[in-house]
């Protein structure tokens, strides 16, 4: 008689889960996480097909919709969602598309100061000594001075007053590079004190080297993170400077100067010129400060797994 060997049971490893699920997980576990990202997600869409989703354009006058109410329709038949503006434009059409000069300004601004806050956070913290004090006090120097006067000095110097997007990019951009200089430093002086980079000091490694190929990717985290929360920062200075006159040309449509321009002239009369880019404003500048937070959370290794 054969013997009958014993099967065991098959055990069903659990599968990797799938995007949905995970999103879902997410979702769950961190709902204002969730929600920032969505509203970022609505931005992009805004200004990447902001010329497809408005229904008019943005700076056409249609006659006999100045100043209309919500609804009403215009000559071609299609209607004013959130009614006209003080010259006859389409509101909803200029609110999606203040979103694309939101998104192009913040995101070019915080690429720009964010690389040059790590560059100069990078060397600052390893060299240390009189260069790291010297860098330090500069960034403290700058940072005393309230950083919409500073956008303000610098649009002026730059532009001798004249709108432009390039130069407000500069301006918004130069204002963030003390921020992302103290993170990366702070985070550099912690890492070149691990083993790591002992190691490649012992065996010769350049200053160089072991700058961009050993510190950098392990303060990596940091970065971004600064990076996300930084991005509302300048949208609100740019929205600041559009409000102030100093911002993007006046035919771009910008949630500042649209604030200026209809919102403060009829905000008692027409409320509702105020109330549309105002509530873009702060909902895009709570989604980026919110991500920012989500994104500390889930990459602090003290923190993981709380989302």
């Amino acid at each position: 008689m054969e013997s009958q060997v014993a099967q065991a049971p098959a055990i069903a490893l659990p599968g990797k889960a799938s995007l949905g699920k995970r999103a879902l997980r997410f979702a769950r576990r961190n709902p204002l996480g969730a929600v920032s990202f969505v509203i970022i997600a609505l931005l992009v869409l805004a200004a990447v097909f902001g010329d497809l989703i408005a229904p008019h354009d943005a700076n056409t006058l249609y006659k006999g919709m100045r100043l209309a109410p919500p609804g009403a329709v215009a000559a071609d038949g299609k209607a004013f969602l959130l009614g006209g503006d003080e010259l006859g434009r389409d509101v909803f059409s200029r609110v999606i598309l203040g979103a694309r000069v939101s998104l192009i300004v913040s995101v070019t601004a915080v690429l720009f100061g964010a690389t040059i806050g790590t560059l100069v956070g990078l060397f600052s913290g390893y060299v240390g000594g009189k260069f790291d004090l010297f860098i330090q006090r500069w960034m403290d120097g700058q940072q005393a001075i309230p950083t919409l006067v500073l956008a303000l000095v610098l649009m002026v110097v730059f532009s001798s007053g004249q709108a432009s997007m390039r130069n407000v990019i500069m301006a918004v951009g130069f204002v963030l590079i003390p921020g992302t200089n103290r993170v990366v430093r702070g985070s550099v002086l912690s890492a070149k004190e691990h083993t790591y980079v002992e190691a490649a000091r012992a065996v010769g490694s350049s200053a160089k080297r072991i700058v961009f190929r050993h510190i950098l990717p392990n303060v990596a985290a940091p970065i971004l993170i600064i990076m996300s929360v930084e991005l509302g920062s300048a949208i609100l200075i740019e929205a600041s400077l559009s409000f102030l006159g100093f911002g993007v040309p006046a035919e771009v449509p910008s949630w500042g100067s649209m604030l200026n321009n209809s919102g403060r002239q009829y905000m008692l009369m027409h409320p509702r010129l105020l109330w549309a880019p105002g509530i873009a404003l702060s909902l895009t500048v709570m989604a980026f400060n919110l991500a920012g937070d989500t994104l500390r959370d889930i990459w602090d290794p003290r923190l993981r797994g709380s989302v």
